[in-house]
């Protein structure tokens, strides 16, 4: 038997009791840090600071290039990996969350009201998604540091990037991470769901020319691209590919998030850009949904003509942000996240998630993912909130997953 598994049950329970106080602190400091997506540069120094004076090296710290490959020129950060060598001899255990938030949420108070954190300001998202997350993982690893806990190979996994597109794990530089063969992610709800699966996601692009002309003098030698793009989304409203689609017992959705274009009303509109998406957990149905969306603008674009007879155009582009994924409940992580709840006397409950999450790309890099939820509630809204008592519960499982109980 390991020297971890050997550690006194009880002695183990009042160290996780313990910190209640440390992981309330933690998680405040945490909220009330500005980063949003390609911001997160203070987030990784406060991270960095906190594990050094636990007692970490500075050897064991190393950033990525990531924020090289996303979408933001002026990203200030790459992935921030920590490995800590185990104590026990024992297979290495990665522990992830993102550092980044949604601009809702950048610039929030934390205060506390009753059982939950919240933002004082009125206009202000908490950010728990997903600095709960990051407490999370913070949390065991300085409590591991500070009490000398037997521990195996650890590597702490800190990405970028998370919330504009899973940017982060996407362009990770996985021989970083030292080959773990557990990992586990921190990023939801209820700390007894286990997330072992997600939706694959596509971003399109769609900018649309229609032909200018007078509104009032000639309209009839224009070609809107707002009547272009007006068709194209109707008809996919009216064939049901649009929204929640269901076509032939597969699922998935659709949504035009986005439209911009014209300048005056008296000018018939010649521009007009779209922004796109397409979900599913079937991936060759995802890439249908796609090609529907393709082809209801490319015609609605030859339809619509001037009285000259030339039409509008549309150039689209696009790209899969991730893949869908599903872990079998043979998978190591899955087994022993289970069982890690079943030792705390906590039933688990096995997900498969609508939205991407970081594990979507773990699992395409090779290294299968469970995702635990760390207590928020209301993500990506105003009301966001933070609920104490599952906070407090993800920090218990998060210590007892890093000591390899």
């Amino acid at each position: 038997m390991s020297t971890a598994a050997s550690l006194n049950r009880n002695t183990l329970m009042a160290t996780i009791a313990a910190p209640r106080a440390k992981a309330l602190q933690l998680v405040k400091q945490l909220l009330a840090i500005p980063g949003g997506s390609g911001r997160e540069q203070q987030v990784a120094q406060f991270i960095e600071a906190e594990l050094l004076a636990a007692g970490a090296e500075k050897s064991w710290f190393c950033y990525d290039k990531a924020h090289k490959r996303g979408p933001i020129a002026d990203a200030e950060v790459g992935n921030l990996v920590v490995t800590i060598p185990g104590t026990v001899d024992a297979p290495r255990r990665l522990l992830m969350a993102h550092m980044d938030t949604v601009p809702l949420c950048v610039g929030c108070t934390p205060v506390r009201k009753g059982d939950v954190l919240e933002s004082r300001e009125a206009d202000r998202g908490l950010g728990a998604d997903d600095r709960a997350g990051v407490a999370v993982v913070l949390n065991a690893a300085c409590q591991i540091l500070r009490k000398k806990l037997p521990h195996p190979p650890l590597t702490l996994l800190f990405t970028i990037e998370e919330e504009i597109g899973l940017h982060g794990a996407k362009n990770l530089q996985t021989s970083l991470l030292k080959k773990p063969a557990l990992a586990f992610n921190w990023d939801g709800g209820s700390p007894t769901k286990l997330t072992i699966g997600a939706i694959g996601g596509y971003r399109m692009f769609l900018d649309v020319h229609g032909i200018a002309s007078h509104a009032g003098v000639a309209p009839e030698r224009g070609a809107s691209a707002i009547t272009i793009a007006s068709l194209a989304i109707a008809r996919l409203h009216k064939s049901g590919w649009l929204g929640k689609i269901t076509k032939k017992k597969k699922l998935g959705t659709a949504n035009v998030g986005v439209i911009n274009g014209g300048a005056a009303t008296n000018v018939v509109c010649d521009s007009v850009q779209l922004r796109a998406e397409a979900r599913s957990h079937d991936v060759a149905f995802l890439h249908d949904i796609v090609a529907q969306i393709e082809a209801a603008f490319r015609d609605a674009a030859a339809e619509v003509k001037n009285v000259d007879g030339n039409s509008g155009s549309v150039e689209i582009t696009g790209r899969l942000d991730y893949e869908p994924f599903l872990l079998s409940q043979d998978e190591p992580s899955v087994q022993v996240a289970q069982q890690t709840l079943a030792t705390l006397g906590l039933e688990s409950e096995l997900s498969i998630a609508n939205g991407g999450l970081d594990a979507n790309w773990l699992f395409r890099h090779g290294v299968p993912a469970v995702t635990f939820g760390c207590g928020q509630r209301n993500q990506h809204m105003a009301t966001e909130q933070l609920h104490l008592e599952s906070f407090y519960q993800a920090c218990d499982i998060g210590l007892n997953i890093a000591v390899g109980t």
